[in-house]
């Protein structure tokens, strides 16, 4: 029996309008370390092994249910290359999480962690949740990232930590459960900070340049 706190998409994700929050993710990290990939795999349970690097920046649609709320997210896929950098901080505002990835046989995409973390801090509202993701943990004999390491990057940086294989179908979708639930518990305290501000309506906040979490609330 699947617990309360599952997420299960709903039909017609990118078409239906009826939803009560819609959260912004932004999946970011070197070329190459497989975010297209993550996201093809949790939004339409496919992957491919054919590498088409992604030109500028591209989003998928997902809704999801949370304690009885329709959550829609949003999640936009970027480019990792430096020639799209000044495109793609660009959508970084109004994003409610992100999941910062490299590839755990690539230690070049692991070094580029901490820029891609000094990019949010720059870039986005200052509670923008974050999620360090180890992707390609399938190529374990070709790991030169012990966990550990990626740990203890985590750690350092304040963010929570998965291991995952898009290719293998590794805890993708639990990554995207736990930012979700992040996300929730972030602006529920916003909630218990101001009370005043539940009555808001809350559809269209994660996509206003006013950090959401100051004006949203979410039940779930």
């Amino acid at each position: 029996m699947a617990s309360a706190n599952d997420t299960r998409q709903a039909p017609k994700d990118a078409a239906d309008q009826n939803f009560d929050y819609m959260f912004k993710l932004l999946i970011i990290g070197n070329s190459s370390v497989g975010k297209t990939s993550f996201l093809f795999r949790y939004a339409d349970d496919s992957f491919t092994s054919a590498f088409v690097s992604t030109v500028g920046i591209d989003f998928k649609v997902k809704t999801v249910y949370r304690n009885e709320k329709r959550v829609k997210l949003q999640i936009w896929d970027t480019a990792g290359q430096e020639r799209y950098r000044t495109i793609t901080t660009a959508y970084y505002r109004g994003a409610m999480g992100f999941l910062l990835m490299y590839d755990i046989s690539n230690q070049e995409s692991f070094s580029a962690v901490q820029d891609w973390a000094t990019q949010i801090k720059t870039y986005s509202w200052d509670n923008a949740q974050v999620i360090l993701v180890g992707n390609k943990c399938d190529l374990e004999d070709d790991r030169v990232i012990p966990t550990e390491d990626g740990k203890r990057l985590a750690d350092e940086l304040g963010f929570e930590f998965f291991e995952a294989s898009a290719k293998d179908n590794i805890n993708v979708k639990q990554v995207f459960e736990r930012l979700v639930d992040i996300i929730c518990e972030k602006m529920n305290e916003s909630l218990d900070a101001s009370p005043g501000m539940a009555s808001n309506n809350h559809k269209n906040t994660a996509l206003n340049e006013t950090p959401p979490a100051q004006s949203s609330s979410c039940s779930c």
